[in-house]
């Protein structure tokens, strides 16, 4: 290819550097109608499985290293095409300034956004396990609007990447930004014509033209798996101890990430409706949303291992101003180049919050002792059931509608025998100064195995549409009393719970008080039939728990355990106890933790990995009862083990792709450990590791 080639039309030579589905309409730079919505009440087909594809949108060209690596490279790795989509220029101060040497005094903001760009050439480049410097396939893309962007492709064998920049500028005149492109009715931004781009001219944007962009090219790269940003990150208090640094003025994250999120949501969901309407099925992909500054504040949870992969790959973004990458523009962004994503006081690179923690698919079984799984696909909700009891195999995915949803359902099956999902809905994505809410729903069945009722909205335990998108995903417990009891994170990051009494009717919302915790809380019953719920804060593990069965579930005192990494598992165990496993911050292997007094943690020593860890009482392959454990290993394979003495070795899920999100564990008295994780394709499988032993 020559070095300036313009694809006339978008995507003509893109498949000779990265295969990927056609685009059904076959038409570029066409203004599409006005922004369209997935009907919650949708409950068509979905498309068929077929390639599996990681499409990721991000703020600034190094965001996907720092906040979506260690999933992104291991995708990357095992075969799956990846598309970095990066909204703006990254131009900042336009100061490429190397740790250690003087600030440039000139600012050149083209020049700096050039440098990032090859920046993430260099580190895309070794995630291929190519040279830094390989040379790239580079091109323009036509889209909506008529605007155009500088699209980048590598190919190592089987394993392909594509950057595409639309390089909005961070900045514009009267101090817009992507905040303002994304509320602000009639708001306009431009581009940054970077050095060495082949882009020759700026484009404008509005809010229609960035949502249209995104949808065109999720329609157009069909991907299965969408990583994004936080669209309603934490509120963050900036004092001595949490400085403000880059966040924004009252939240834990950056001022582009929230609404390049955004944006990705609503495109999302502009995508799924078009295609619906167009094809006669809805798009079949699932979601990751990652937390961007919030690694800062809260215990780092990536053992030396797997940080030391992901910062290899940001030292490579970084580069130096001695490389000789014959750029232009500059060899990556130098202030994040050799071991400054080590030392930095902000740690950002120490961490992988997602921001919808949970697993999915979320498993139950029906009378017939199938195993059904319940996810969200497409932004809708599903079901998935096995073809007979132990296949192994799912049939194909039921669509329940529900969305657009967050990713992350829970289950729970009540007294009856009916199953009854939660989960998080973007009830208004609108922008422009319209409506933003989040909203808790719930979808139950009518009788054990049957139909569903209509979903039902339970709002959110916060006042105010603004303090209402803090709100975390559902959690919840079937109790001995016929009751069933929801628990979520609140804005002030405490908990908040309702109560689906035996009639059938919810309560209201009530606050439980307690410190600040991370979202993903555990939820379980012990031997006597009482809620306890476990959450990580910055100190210890938090909890909550009933005196009595049919009681209220109050805060206790703080556990006075050490200080986990993310959400720990709770296992029951017959004694009467609760164990508690997880990992202390950056810790390779997990401690389990007797509640009762005097218990000594126990090491995990040969279950390593990263991530959040699930554990049940289960039936292990001898038949006794014992806790089981479910993980990722360091390269982001499922891996189980039964029993928590020091002397069990973990068994790792063969065959079976890297899940993508965190996997979940089926366990009970009696019946097989059965493993359930969405693959990257976008299909969800099995693994009953018991009958491997």
């Amino acid at each position: 290819m020559t070095r300036r080639q313009v694809l006339a039309g978008g995507v003509g030579a893109l498949a000779s550097a990265l295969v990927v589905a056609g685009d059904s309409s076959g038409r570029d730079g066409i203004a599409p109608a006005p922004v369209r919505a997935v009907n919650p009440r949708a409950t068509g087909s979905f498309a068929v499985a077929g390639r599996s594809l990681l499409l990721q949108v991000i703020a600034h060209p190094d965001d996907d290293l720092f906040f979506m690596n260690p999933q992104c490279r291991q995708l990357l790795s095992s075969g799956v095409p990846v598309v970095t989509v990066v909204v703006t220029a990254g131009d900042a101060t336009g100061r490429n300034r190397a740790p250690h040497e003087l600030t440039p005094v000139l600012s050149n903001r083209a020049g700096y956004s050039g440098a990032r760009q090859q920046g993430m050439r260099q580190a895309y480049a070794e995630m291929l396990g190519l040279d830094r410097f390989t040379r790239w396939e580079r091109s323009v893309l036509s889209l909506p609007h008529g605007v155009a962007a500088e699209t980048d492709g590598l190919a190592a064998g089987d394993r392909r990447a594509r950057l595409i920049f639309l390089n909005i500028a961070m900045r514009c005149t009267g101090d817009v930004r992507l905040p303002e492109l994304w509320n602000v009715p009639g708001a306009v931004m431009r581009t940054v014509t970077a050095t060495d781009s082949l882009v020759s001219r700026a484009y404008t944007y509005d809010h229609p033209t960035l949502v249209d962009v995104l949808a065109r090219l999720m329609d157009h790269y069909r991907p299965t798996v969408i990583h994004t940003l936080d669209p309603d990150p934490d509120y963050q208090v900036h004092d001595a101890a949490h400085p403000k640094g880059n966040d924004q003025a009252h939240f834990s994250d950056h001022r582009d990430h929230t609404p390049t999120a955004l944006f990705t949501w609503k495109a999302m969901s502009q995508w799924v409706a078009d295609a619906d309407r167009r094809d006669g099925h809805a798009p079949r992909f699932t979601t990751v949303a990652y937390r961007g500054y919030y690694n800062q504040r809260w215990p780092h949870n990536l053992p030396p291992d797997v940080l030391a992969r992901k910062v290899r790959y940001i030292a490579a973004y970084g580069g130096s101003p001695r490389w000789a990458c014959e750029d232009p523009a500059g060899c990556g962004d130098y202030s994040q180049g050799g071991s400054h994503a080590l030392t930095s006081h902000k740690g950002w690179a120490r961490s992988t919050h997602p921001r919808y923690p949970g697993a999915s698919p979320a498993p139950a079984t029906d009378r017939l002792g199938r195993i059904v799984a319940y996810g969200v696909l497409g932004t809708q909700a599903v079901r998935w059931r096995e073809t007979a009891p132990g296949s192994g195999r799912f049939g194909a995915p039921a669509n329940l509608g529900g969305g657009p949803l967050a990713p992350s359902l829970s289950v729970v099956t009540d007294a009856a025998a009916r199953h009854v999902i939660l989960g998080l809905r973007f009830s208004a994505l609108e922008g422009q100064g319209r409506a933003d809410t989040r909203e808790i729903v719930v979808l139950e069945q009518r009788r054990a195995g049957g139909p569903f009722a209509p979903w039902l909205p339970l709002g959110a335990p916060d006042l105010g549409p603004e303090r209402a998108r803090r709100v975390g995903c559902p959690v919840a417990v079937a109790a001995p009393d016929r009751r069933i009891h929801l628990f979520v994170r609140t804005a002030a990051q405490g908990l908040a719970t309702r109560v689906r009494e035996p009639s059938g009717l919810w309560g209201p919302w009530r606050l439980l008080g307690g410190r600040q915790v991370q979202d993903g809380p555990t939820v379980v019953l012990d031997r006597a039939g009482r809620i306890h719920v476990y959450a990580a804060g910055r100190d210890t593990v938090h909890h909550w728990a009933q005196d009595h069965v049919g009681g209220p579930v109050t805060h206790r005192p703080p556990t006075a355990l050490p200080t986990p990494d993310g959400p720990p598992a709770a296992v029951p165990l017959p004694d009467g106890r609760i164990a508690l496993i997880y990992r202390t911050p950056a810790a390779t292997a997990p401690f389990a933790y007797g509640t009762g007094p005097g218990e000594v943690g126990v090491l995990q020593p040969h279950f390593t990995g990263y991530g959040a860890i699930g554990a049940h009482l289960g039936t292990g392959p001898t038949g006794r009862v014992t806790p089981v454990l479910l993980g990722l290993t360091d390269d982001g394979r499922a891996q189980i083990q039964y029993g928590t003495s020091g002397d069990t070795s973990p068994l790792t899920a063969p065959g079976r792709p890297a899940p993508v999100g965190v996997p979940s564990l089926l366990a009970g008295r009696g019946h097989p450990v059965a493993v359930v994780a969405m693959s990257p394709d976008a299909t969800p499988w099995i693994w009953r590791p018991a009958a491997l032993v």
